[in-house]
Order: structure tokens, then C-alpha cells, then sequence
């Protein structure tokens, strides 16, 4: 007979334990024990099903983002509390691991099959739609998408059908995570609007951050979950901080929401404690305003200016997505050039791609900004490397003893692409080798439309393309 002993690996796994909400979430560092309170979640909660001619009956899906990863952790975790005499797994697809135990200790047994899929895409959802489920458990769910978790919860409380003791008991969503940052869909319903019958629980991190001056140390947290379940206790976290950047060991040992990618960061010049201020920039109404265009249906453009001293602040970022540049000119950039940057001067510049015409009106982008009132001009190239070069010369540079560049902190999107989100993507060959090109997602817009900032601001020509913004109709600001 197979005894296992299990312990909650701190009090926030009790609590989740503990819990009966439809949806429930755990998150915390790594090593803090969520997935095997997951695991174990799965067959405490299938144990609570109503026996029907002698059995408990319960099927759970598990997720996770990849089969490499479902296989080499999750699948795992699984097998070290349930071995293969407790619940043999069948490796075909898909996986599945069956444990039937003839007796609970009530007379009655369990029925519980484990279903484990891998998704990553939300057009893989469809895997999901024949499926009849007591409850889902999404493991890491930073890294699945949100139409997983949608259809995830459309398949739970499905079985066993209720001619079997009535149906499922309490159907529920499961899910675990390290910290995502806080666009992530995980963030918005775990602390921004989490839905009635919802819970959501936070691991303390494994470490405590103490920063004495510019000193930084890391000493053990007394509340850290699994700690004794872990090599060498609070070692595991202390050798792991070695080497680190503040905001990898910000996700993935303190346990707090944060960015972190997978790649090498395209300005490696970048330092947040440097060249992010404080507190927002406050425009300088006495200096023209710089912006930067980048095209397509995710526009996003820049509001930067540079000082006397020859440092470029960035000011603001709009940024959007499924809109074309016609309505994310009149609708969002063109109100803030008429209300907070009133009367100003600026010099505007954008993707050179911006002069092919569209299929649909044969009217390019810049003669859609032009109708907006925002008389603007193609960067100096679309090559990328002097694009780059441009912003790491502003990165590089000291302007009267202080950075020449700072970034205003309301400019999310631009700060968490500078913490790593615009980076090179990693091949998938052996050693440190990466793409040429950054990888096209939600940083690489706005920080496209950063670097045709910069290069207008290089160029030094303000007199030339300076335009006055005023409030007017369908004519430029000219």
C-alpha cells in the first residue's frame, strides 16, 4: 500500500487549500511549493466528489504551455507524489495518468483521470472544446494565453454527468504562477477587477531585499514557504541571486510582479536606476517637442524633448492596438498636442515605410497625420542598426554630470522593453546565439517609434522641421 505524507508547504498554500472559489490562483517565487499544492489540490478536491455505485469520479485537465516543459516539470511533479503504481500514465496522446483507488477508507474508491495537454497559442483552444471536465488546473499560467484560460473555464463542471451522484462538486479552475508583470491577463483579474467567487493567494518571496544607500543585500525571509523542503534551505535562494538583474530576482525570488523575457535586451547600455526618473517628467513649455511614429495597426507614437544640456527626456507614450494611424492620430495623439502640449513647437519623424501608399485609399500615413494637423517627415533610414545606435547614443551619453536620457516612469511600455522586453530572440541551438533583429511583439512598437525620436534628435535640424501646434480643423499645424 502507497502512504504518502504531505504538509501544506506554508500558510498561504493552506489557504489555498482551504479554499472553495471557482477560480483560485497561487503565486509566489520559485521553490515555494505551488505546483505540489496543486497536485495535491487535484485529488483532495476529487475526493470530495459524491460516490456513485461505490466510486468517486473526477477528470481534471492539466495545462501547461509546451509539451517539452508538460513533460520535464509538471508532468514531474506529478509523478513524485503519484508514482506509476498509483496512477500509471499512458503516454499517448494525449497523456494521461489514471489513479483508481479501490478504497478511501469509507468503502468507496476513486475514479480520477488526469489529462495533460500543452498550449501555447490561443488557436490551440480547440483542443480544449470536446472535453468534459470536473475542474482544470493552468500550471505556470504567466506563460499561456488568456483564450486558454477562457475555454478552460467553459469546460469544468461537466462531469461526472449528475445521473452519477448527482455531478461534479464544487468545479473549479486552478491555477499557478511565478509573477508576470502587471498587463498580464493574470495581473488584471488576480488585483485590478477579480470577478465575485474568485481568490487569488501571494507566496512570500524566498528573500527580503534591504537597500542601505546605494548598497544592496538580500537576507532570508522567516515567512518564505517550502523553505524546508528546499537544497540547502535559504541557500538555494541566497547562490541563486549571484550573477542576476535586480528585476529577474524581483519575479523569481522576492515573488513580486515584474518583467522579465527570454533573450538578450537590445540596450544592454539601459540602467533603470539611471535613466528612469523618479517621479513624471514635467514638459518644458519653452522647448520644442520631439515625436516619434511608428506605423501599422499597433501605431505607437513618442513625446520626448531635449534640454539645454543636451539630455533627451521622454515625455509620454501613446500606444494602441487593432487601430489604424488615421484614428490613432485624430482620436489619441492630436487631443494631447492640443490640450497638454498647446501652442508648443515640434519636430516630428516616423517609420520611412510610411510613405507607401495603402491598397485601400492610396493615401499614405504621413498624408493621414498631415490631415490630422501634425505635419510630419520620414526618418533619416529604416535600417536598424543606426536605429539602435541612435538610442545608445543618448544612453551612452553625460549630459552636465547627468545621464543623457531619462525616461518618465508613466512610460510603461518603453521602460519594461528597456528592462527586457525588446530584446533578440535565442536560437534554439547550442550555446549563447541570438537573432539579428528583435523579436516583433508589444515592446518593439513603441520602442521602433523611439528610435526615429532619436534619430530626428540627433540630427540637430529643430529650426528646420519645427512646427507650432495649434488648435485647428483639418489644415497642419503649420
Amino acid at each position: 500500500m502507497t502512504v504518502i505524507q504531505y504538509n501544506p508547504p506554508g500558510q498561504v498554500a493552506a489557504e489555498f487549500h482551504n479554499s472553495m472559489a471557482d477560480v483560485r490562483g497561487i503565486k509566489g517565487p520559485v521553490g515555494s511549493g505551488k505546483s505540489s499544492t496543486c497536485c495535491m489540490e487535484i485529488v483532495k478536491h476529487s475526493l470530495k466528489q459524491t460516490p456513485h455505485n461505490g466510486w468517486r469520479k473526477a477528470r481534471w485537465a492539466v495545462i501547461r504551455n509546451t509539451y517539452p516543459e508538460l513533460k520535464s516539470t509538471t508532468i514531474k511533479t506529478w509523478q513524485t507524489w503519484f508514482n506509476d503504481e498509483l496512477a500509471p500514465i499512458r503516454w499517448d496522446a494525449p497523456i494521461t495518468a489514471h489513479m483508481k483507488i479501490k478504497d478511501c477508507g469509507d468503502g468507496n474508491g476513486l475514479d480520477l483521470e488526469v489529462i495533460f495537454i500543452a498550449l501555447d497559442k490561443a488557436s490551440e483552444t480547440g483542443k480544449l472544446r470536446s472535453l468534459e471536465l470536473t475542474g482544470a488546473w493552468i500550471n505556470e499560467a504567466s506563460e499561456v494565453p488568456h483564450e486558454v484560460f477562457n475555454m478552460v473555464t467553459q469546460r469544468i463542471g461537466r462531469y461526472p454527468a449528475k445521473t452519477h451522484g448527482g455531478g461534479p462538486v464544487h468545479p473549479c479552475v486552478i491555477l499557478d504562477t511565478n509573477p508576470p508583470d502587471d498587463d498580464h491577463w493574470y495581473y488584471k483579474i488576480a488585483e485590478e477587477d477579480t470577478p465575485q467567487g474568485w481568490e487569488f493567494f501571494n507566496q512570500p518571496g524566498g528573500l527580503i531585499r534591504i537597500q542601505e544607500g546605494d548598497d544592496v543585500r538580500y537576507d532570508p525571509n522567516p515567512e518564505a514557504e517550502n523553505v524546508f523542503n528546499l537544497p540547502q534551505g535559504y541557500e538555494y535562494y541566497l547562490k541563486m541571486v549571484k550573477g542576476k538583474t535586480d528585476d529577474w530576482i524581483k519575479v523569481f525570488v522576492l515573488g513580486q510582479y515584474g518583467t522579465t523575457a527570454d533573450g538578450k535586451p537590445v540596450y544592454p547600455e539601459y540602467n533603470d536606476r539611471i535613466h528612469t526618473a523618479e517621479e513624471e517628467i514635467e514638459v518644458n513649455r519653452g522647448l520644442p517637442l520631439y515625436l516619434g511614429w511608428d506605423f501599422g495597426l499597433t501605431p505607437a507614437c513618442i513625446v520626448g524633448q531635449i534640454t539645454s544640456r543636451g539630455q533627451l527626456v521622454i515625455l509620454e507614450e501613446f500606444v494602441a492596438e487593432d487601430m489604424g494611424i488615421r484614428q490613432f492620430a485624430q482620436e489619441i495623439v492630436k487631443p494631447a498636442l492640443m490640450t497638454t502640449y498647446s501652442g508648443m513647437r515640434f519636430i516630428s519623424a516616423g517609420d520611412p515605410a510610411g510613405t507607401h501608399r495603402s491598397q485601400a485609399d492610396e493615401r499614405t500615413c504621413y498624408q493621414e497625420l498631415l490631415e490630422a494637423g501634425i505635419a510630419s517627415e520620414p526618418a533619416s533610414t529604416n535600417d536598424f542598426i543606426p536605429r539602435r545606435e541612435s538610442v545608445a547614443y543618448f544612453l551612452n551619453k553625460l549630459a552636465g554630470g547627468e545621464p543623457g536620457f531619462l525616461l518618465s516612469p508613466n512610460c510603461r511600455q518603453l521602460r519594461k522593453g528597456f528592462l527586457g522586453g525588446f530584446r533578440y530572440e535565442r536560437l534554439k541551438v547550442a550555446g549563447e546565439r541570438y537573432r539579428d533583429r528583435p523579436v516583433k511583439d508589444r515592446y518593439s512598437h513603441p520602442h521602433d517609434a523611439l528610435q526615429y525620436l532619436c534619430l530626428a534628435a540627433r540630427s540637430g535640424r529643430v529650426e528646420v522641421r519645427a512646427r507650432p501646434v495649434k488648435k485647428a480643423s483639418s489644415k497642419a499645424w503649420a
